[in-house]
């Protein structure tokens, strides 16, 4: 039997590999859109089998969703009822082996993620495109940012559009994510375009057998089910304590190389591929539409213009491996994924519950990797992580020399590091007894660092003189100063 490792390997080399085909050859919008859209069922019905029926399900009920609620008067509830119904179907997904129904597959599973993603995000952008439609009126309409705006981020979907985007072969399994505007300007993206594919491509592949190599090595020595063993338990402290580290390096160097592969499908293909003069941002696409403008123009007089593919950009392993703060290192996680829970979950929260936010976009995210405990207990674990951080941050860090905070942020980096250690261990244990019995054994140690870390901060801030503490938010407001961007 094939493993599911195998699978996915598989699945991203026949991706990589199908992306020139989709530049060099297929030339027009509709052949793109319906090749992209079959290679993707044929590589889901050929890996999923009849589990496939869950995400044809899926669809079908976004499809009738934004097929009627956009277009009823309360159509600020479209995104609500498609979150509602893509979350809904993922706890049903998940559960149906409890009334004897087969479970499905994790290669299924990955795919659920990600098509729960595409919808939900799809929803957000069929409501924001009515709402902007309709909170001005288009006979006042002159060529300024909304106009610009609703030019390049506007989009208008039949089930036809959702099908195809849904079942796109680019990110199917791995991400990135990417939405439906991204995807419709790929299908329109000029032959022209002078997307320079090669460097970007040459550059993260060149990063791949160092992580691939680290991957291979940890896992020969190092595996998940000894931590759950009695043997285990009869280790010294110390092992136990850091057995977490090389678990950790196998759990995160798995994830970079199918993120890196991620990306190289897109690149391959061209998707997410902007000029880089409308500033592209992670998930979002261009932030800076007139510039985008003035390139298209320029490209249909014959004129160059350089792309890059930021829009894709899904793993930032410097910030992963060597960003001080907890923060940092979130933000250059599964990147595309993050912008997807920054905008569509974190910035969306009612405002009578923005102080709890954080707690709210962890719930989310943990439902959305799985039902099994071990994810709610890493992820709830992050607010007070963060707490604690911004707590000592404030304590020891600002308003210091640079000596000190050069010194602080290695210690933090450090403790960073430890604590994606600890809840790592979550994730890849699951179960609640698997999780606590682990934690248990090193005396919770992470939750303990983290407690003392809030206490501490906290008691050297209360003795802090209030205008101290001011002078320190002041100085925290203050614009970056010529001599200081260029230091950066």
């Amino acid at each position: 039997m094939i493993s599911d490792d195998a699978i996915y390997t598989l699945f991203m080399a026949v991706s990589v590999g199908s992306g020139p085909l989709f530049r060099e050859v297929l030339k027009d919008a509709h052949s793109r859109r319906y090749v992209s859209t079959f290679l993707g069922l044929f590589m889901l019905w050929a890996t999923c089998g009849y589990h496939l029926i869950h995400l044809l399900i899926t669809v079908v009920g976004n499809c009738i969703i934004l097929s009627i609620v956009p277009h009823s008067k309360n159509e600020r509830s479209c995104a609500g009822k498609s979150f509602l119904w893509n979350f809904g179907y993922l706890a049903v997904f998940r559960t149906v082996h409890w009334f004897g129904i087969p479970a499905p597959s994790p290669v299924t599973n990955a795919a659920q993620l990600f098509l729960t993603l595409r919808m939900v995000g799809l929803a957000f952008e069929v409501q924001d495109s009515h709402q902007r439609r309709n909170s001005i009126d288009p006979a006042s309409l002159v060529k300024g940012e909304m106009e610009l705006k609703m030019k390049y981020c506007n989009i208008d979907v039949k089930p036809l559009d959702i099908i195809t985007y849904a079942f796109c072969y680019i990110g199917l399994l791995t991400g990135p994510y990417y939405k439906y505007r991204t995807y419709q300007d790929w299908l329109r993206l000029p032959d022209n375009a002078n997307l320079n594919r090669k460097q970007p491509f040459l550059q993260r592949v060149k990063q791949l057998p160092a992580i691939a190599i680290s991957f291979l090595f940890f896992s020969y020595f190092f595996n998940i089910q000894y931590v759950e063993t009695d043997e285990f338990l009869d280790r010294p402290f110390i092992f136990r304590l850091l057995y977490m580290v090389p678990m950790f390096i196998i759990f995160r160097t798995r994830l970079y190389m199918a993120w890196i592969m991620s990306e190289l499908m897109s690149m391959t293909a061209g998707l997410g591929a902007y000029p880089v003069k409308s500033a592209p941002k992670c998930g979002e696409g261009p932030t800076d539409y007139k510039q985008l403008d003035l390139c298209l123009e320029d490209e249909r007089d014959g004129k160059d213009c350089d792309y890059n593919f930021e829009t894709i950009h899904n793993i930032d392993i410097y910030g992963c491996e060597l960003a001080p703060m907890t923060k940092q290192g979130l933000r250059s996680w599964n990147m595309t994924v993050q912008y997807w829970l920054a905008s569509y979950i974190h910035r969306r929260v009612p405002a009578n519950l923005k102080a709890h936010r954080v707690a709210i976009t962890m719930a989310v995210s943990a439902f959305w990797h799985g039902i099994h405990p071990g994810y709610y207990l890493s992820f709830l674990t992050v607010p007070p992580i963060l707490m604690a951080e911004e707590v000592m941050i404030k304590a020891f860090r600002d308003g210091k020399s640079p000596q000190v905070q050069m010194a602080f942020d290695w210690a933090c980096w450090f403790f960073k590091m430890r604590g994606f250690d600890y809840m790592c261990m979550g994730f890849l244990l699951l179960k609640l007894q698997s999780t606590i019995r682990y934690w248990s054994s090193i005396y919770f140690m992470g939750h303990l660092v983290m407690l003392l870390f809030l206490a501490l901060g906290t008691t050297v801030l209360s003795f802090r003189p209030k205008k101290d503490r001011k002078q320190v938010e002041s100085d925290k407001n203050q614009p970056i100063q010529p001599e200081d961007k260029k230091s950066n």
